[in-house]
């Protein structure tokens, strides 16, 4: 790392000149190579990464290109390195920052919007009018700027929470995954206690979803799937009733559970056509739809349904108003387990076989973190 000035380091925490750090070729190529250290500017930190999760939205990054957008187009042979969902040691601080100490263990959030737009106003960061514009001072690392399947990383102050000492390396990675969640459910959604959830799809969010809806104190929270395993993980995270949809038609048991009129509340994570139609019939008049899967082509809807029931519906793509922090508090005061969705752990060098992990749910993988604590292993897979 170039030592700016007014950057604070430590002798405790030494920076090399130089790290690695995997980079995006063409689609489905990555590549260790070496990169400069980046320099921390004002309000920001050079965090150590020592553990990266994976999305499903990087395996869309890394396949597809989208919705990740460097220098205005797809991020393929730009040097681009993606991954967002990671956390790590504060090891340097940009000129004047005092709210963060070197030594302070973080997890990250993705976005730090503009600042000025009438989204980041808002809180509404992830919405950033300035949205890919680094030059307006938006970022969204792994998206738009160099993400987290590398040794060190620069954040905003803002993306910052702090990581408790009793939280593993691995959990904390999940913080993002949880205020994704908590954010549609009640920045967003405004959902208050004692009002019913039904989560469509057990993955990583939908699982942290239920965990989340029960936290909060929203009753009953219903999980749908087709994977006992995973199902059966939604019940300890707090799912009150689940539904294996090839065994039991999920409407009719969703309007059982509810008297008759439907959830106040559906959160869908599968992003289908018929599991949408689904949310749809099960909601009641009012109730609102939180959309948190990408589908991957055009889906028909019944709008008159959702016009003739006021049905809100609504997309959420990432997290926003620091619901990232209030998740942070939740994991912190083991309200519950996140790391139950902690399927698969392997080192940065690793990365092409964690990848396919979580891509072909090897194992019934759900959560596939990355570590890297053993620099030594990184640096000997790429030479």
């Amino acid at each position: 790392m170039n030592q700016a000035a007014g950057v604070q380091t430590s002798p405790d925490y030494p920076i090399p000149a130089h790290m690695k750090a995997w980079v995006l070729g063409d689609p489905d190529e990555l590549f260790l190579r070496d990169k400069p250290v980046p320099t921390p500017g004002r309000a920001e930190v050079l965090v150590r990464i020592d553990a990266v999760a994976i999305c499903a939205t990087d395996l869309e990054i890394i396949h597809s290109g989208s919705p990740a957008s460097i220098l205005g187009g797809l991020p393929f042979n730009k040097n681009f390195t993606p991954g967002h969902e990671y956390m790590g040691t504060v090891v340097a601080l940009g000129p004047d920052v005092d709210e963060y100490g070197i030594g302070e263990r973080v997890s990250v959030e993705i976005h730090a919007g503009c600042g000025q737009c009438k989204r980041c106003r808002q809180g509404m960061y992830t919405s950033c009018l300035n949205y890919g514009k680094p030059e307006k001072g938006h970022r969204a690392n792994g998206f738009t700027t160099d993400g987290g399947f590398a040794e060190y990383a620069v954040n905003h102050i803002n993306t910052l929470a702090r990581v408790p000492d009793t939280m593993s390396d691995a959990e904390a990675t999940l913080v993002v995954t949880a205020g994704t969640s908590m954010y549609g459910l009640t920045e967003l959604g405004g959902l208050v206690a004692g009002e019913s959830v039904v989560v469509i799809g057990p993955g990583p969010i939908g699982l942290l979803a239920v965990a989340v809806a029960k936290a909060i104190g929203a009753s009953p929270v219903i999980l749908t799937g087709t994977r006992n395993r995973r199902l059966a993980i939604g019940r300890e995270l707090g799912a009150d009733r689940t539904i294996n949809i090839g065994e039991e038609d999920a409407v009719a048991v969703v309007k059982e559970l509810t008297g008759g009129i439907g959830a106040d509340y559906v959160v869908e994570c599968a992003g289908t056509e018929s599991t949408i139609d689904q949310a749809i019939r099960m909601t009641n008049r009012g109730g609102k739809i939180c959309l948190a899967a990408f589908p991957h082509e055009r889906v028909t809807i019944d709008i008159a349904q959702l016009a003739k029931n006021n049905i809100y519906l609504y997309g959420i793509r990432g997290e926003g108003r620091s619901a990232t922090r209030r998740a942070m508090a939740l994991m912190a005061e083991k309200r519950f387990d996140a790391s139950r969705i902690h399927t698969h752990t392997f080192p940065l060098a690793d990365l092409p076989t964690a990848l396919r992990y979580a891509r072909e749910r090897i194992d019934d993988a759900i959560k596939v973190v990355v570590t890297n604590r053993n620099a030594g292993a990184v640096a000997t897979a790429a030479a």
